[in-house]
């Protein structure tokens, strides 16, 4: 469970997925679902093995309907990290602009 990215909340799981607590809860009870009980500044939350809760997703929406949500958050982390980039861009534009006005 050491790998970066391999386990999630499960409040992670309901936006990515589109899983609800029920889902969570009962493939938890049906032993589909290996869990770590966690708290966050004093809130609850069970952190998840991230393959074990691609293949609940899987199995409840389906391979294509699953495959879809995926790309989709996939695509929404890569236009964050454009649009986060482009800024960051700009701002070194700027000083670039400056420090070539203080040479010239």
């Amino acid at each position: 469970m050491d790998k970066k990215g391999s386990t999630l909340s499960d409040k992670t799981a309901f936006k990515e997925f589109g899983l609800t607590q029920d889902d969570i809860m009962k493939a938890i009870n049906e032993g589909k679902l290996q869990f770590r009980e966690g708290s966050i500044y004093g809130n609850p939350y069970f952190r998840l093995l991230r393959s074990e809760v691609e293949k609940l997703a899987e199995e409840k929406f389906g391979k294509d309907l699953f495959h879809k949500q995926k790309a989709k958050n996939e695509l929404k982390k890569i236009n964050k990290e454009i649009k986060e980039l482009r800024s960051k861009i700009a701002g070194l534009e700027m000083r670039k602009n400056e420090l070539t006005q203080i040479i010239n």
